[in-house]
């Protein structure tokens, strides 16, 4: 049973994405709100990216060094 619901679940996605995009597209080209469309896209899109490099910034100044990569400079 519960393949059931896993498999409907996954059919709901796939089918909420293909109308997202015609939606998307449907707003990108033929509406009126195109260039605020446009813009939001561009920043969301920056935003994720940068916001994944702030991350690994982040995890790479609060991660303690593990004793395999501690190197001794004496």
């Amino acid at each position: 049973m519960p393949m059931d619901k896993r498999k409907g679940t996954g059919i709901g996605i796939f089918l909420l994405c293909i109308v997202a995009f015609f939606v998307y597209a449907y707003l990108l080209m033929l509406s009126e709100w195109s260039p605020i469309v446009l813009q939001l896209s561009i920043l969301m899109i920056t935003g994720g990216i940068l916001g994944v490099i702030a991350w690994i910034g982040y995890t790479m100044a609060t991660t303690k060094p593990s004793s395999a990569t501690i190197s001794s400079d004496e």
